[in-house]
């Protein structure tokens, strides 16, 4: 026998093996599945023999307060109404916290009331492997990778009918695919994309930002390093998004970014996953995939606009409000440079009858957020303006429409936001926005009505400033009609209610 069919058997060896230990390992999961919802079942009080179905929502910062949150909650609580037999699995990283604290903060922060009877958490508890501090360096790939360890940490526990990324961790959906050899159904809520079309471009224009440090934009070497780098990337989270049944965006920026992604080629990249190593790699993201091409659907996030939009509309405090997470693409340092420019450029605003003053409002989720939170403090302080800047960091939902009520203007400056239902906030509230000039606030939300502005769009330190002087500086009868046409555009396009009909007509089919 010639070595090289030696070689050829021992390969088929291995193969025929490693899918005798893939299948008995599945077939145990299942197994422990079948009997964890048993558990679970009969946890909740539900007669064995209803055999509900299990959705399960891969959310492991559930209980950050966010906008992503929102969309979370808002969906299980609508899915609990609509298909009250169902039980709703949340897959979170919150390990410190309880059932029941949980819900008392969805409660407190949203005002959305959910039913504990059809509600369960899957405790992971590995949550760190997709956090920013585990990945100093390649952090995109680090926390994929780190998602699909955690998905596996999840299916691993309970196995659901349905599965949803609500959080924006697409390579989750290799193992779901994996582990369950195709045989449920998977869905996708895109915030925003993990990587884009747009962060090749900055990478290739060796353009400094958020996603692009100064010492790699400054290096040719470097740039071109990380232009493979996101090329890689790009080419795996492409085949990844392709894998759900159906994919929710939202806003018009983020559906236009997600179809871009799913129609991705690159040839190149296609001849390097045929070569060693790369080519088990290329058969693992592509098995148990189906064909169908799909593009995303435009489902707005819910904003619970009923009781901010009985908020009086005159008498205003000289307020600038920041309603965001401490997170870094926030960019709230942003915020701090453009209102000490507004102080800079009209220093009657720093005391007396005009003084204005800037609060940020936002949740922290852990050490990393609250150590950003002190970094700010720090630079408003090395711009001499503390006295006129306050935070408050994680407040309640309450707390929060206390702010709105008496607030002239919402601020926000994240580049690229992908939707920013803080800006909606604002408009219903009455609250004049003053957002950055790309992303959903340019192309969905601050938009004109009936030909007349809604808010005021920037781009620099400069502008913002300027832009929030024109607020300040308004007639009354001028600012109460821009407050007016505000509310009135966000009530009747962002309500609640819009995203609940959104999405049950996206999943439509794949829940009984």
């Amino acid at each position: 026998m010639s070595s090289s069919t030696i070689v050829l058997l021992c390969l088929l060896l291995t193969g025929l093996l490693g899918i005798i230990i893939f299948t008995a390992y599945t077939n145990e999961l299942a197994k422990r599945s079948a009997q964890a919802r048993h558990a679970i079942i009969k946890s909740l009080g539900i007669p064995t023999t209803s055999n509900p179905q299990f959705i399960g929502f891969f959310h492991p910062y559930c209980n950050a307060g966010g906008g992503g949150e929102r969309v979370l909650w808002t969906a299980v609580a609508a899915t609990q109404r609509a298909h009250p037999n169902c039980v709703s699995l949340v897959y979170t990283g919150d390990v410190d916290v309880t059932k029941e604290q949980i819900i008392a903060q969805v409660e407190a922060r949203f005002d959305i009331s959910l039913d504990s009877k059809s509600l369960h958490f899957v405790f992971l508890k590995k949550r760190r492997l997709v956090e920013d501090a585990t990945w100093p360096r390649f952090t995109l790939l680090g926390q994929s990778l780190g998602s699909m360890i955690l998905a596996w940490e999840a299916l691993a526990q309970v196995i659901p009918d349905l599965y949803i990324d609500s959080m924006g961790y697409a390579f989750t959906f290799h193992v779901v695919a994996f582990i369950t050899k195709g045989s449920i159904p998977m869905g996708a809520y895109v915030h925003y994309p993990t990587i884009s079309t747009d962060m090749l471009a900055r990478v290739k224009a060796r353009k400094v930002g958020h996603t692009n440090r100064g010492d790699v934009a400054g290096s040719l070497v470097l740039s071109r390093g990380k232009m493979w780098y996101y090329r890689f990337l790009m080419y795996h989270y492409s085949l990844a998004l392709s894998r759900p049944s159906f994919i929710m965006a939202n806003s018009s920026w983020t559906k236009n970014h997600v179809d871009a992604i799913l129609s991705h080629s690159d040839p190149v990249m296609n001849v390097i996953h045929f070569l060693n190593p790369f080519f088990a790699l290329r058969l693992f993201t592509t098995a148990f995939n189906g064909s169908k091409k799909r593009e995303a659907k435009i489902v707005y996030p819910p904003c619970n606009t009923r009781e901010m939009a009985q908020f009086p509309l005159d008498k205003r405090e000289r307020i600038i409000l920041s309603i965001a997470q401490f997170r870094p693409e926030k960019d709230h340092p942003a915020q701090l440079h453009a209102f000490a420019q507004l102080l800079a450029d009209h220093p009657t605003y720093t005391s007396g009858f005009s003084s204005v003053k800037l609060f940020l409002l936002g949740g922290a989720r852990n050490a990393d957020d609250h150590a950003r939170v002190q970094s700010l403090i720090d630079l408003a302080k090395e711009l001499k303006i503390t006295s006129h800047v306050q935070f408050i960091v994680n407040a309640s939902y309450p707390e929060m429409l206390g702010w709105l009520a008496m607030a002239s203007i919402g601020l926000s400056t994240m580049v690229d936001e992908h939707f920013g239902i803080n800006v909606v906030e604002f408009m219903a509230a009455g609250v004049i926005p003053v957002t950055h000039a790309s992303g959903g606030p340019l192309h969905d939300i601050v938009v004109p009505l009936d030909g007349e502005a809604t808010g005021f769009h920037a781009r620099d330190p400069q502008s913002f400033a300027n832009a929030m002087h024109t607020v300040l500086s308004m007639d009354k009868s001028e600012e109460h009609a821009m407050r007016t046409r505000a509310r009135t555009w966000a009530v009747s396009a962002f309500a609640e209610e819009r995203f609940v009909e959104g999405w049950e007509a996206a999943w439509k089919g794949w829940v009984q």
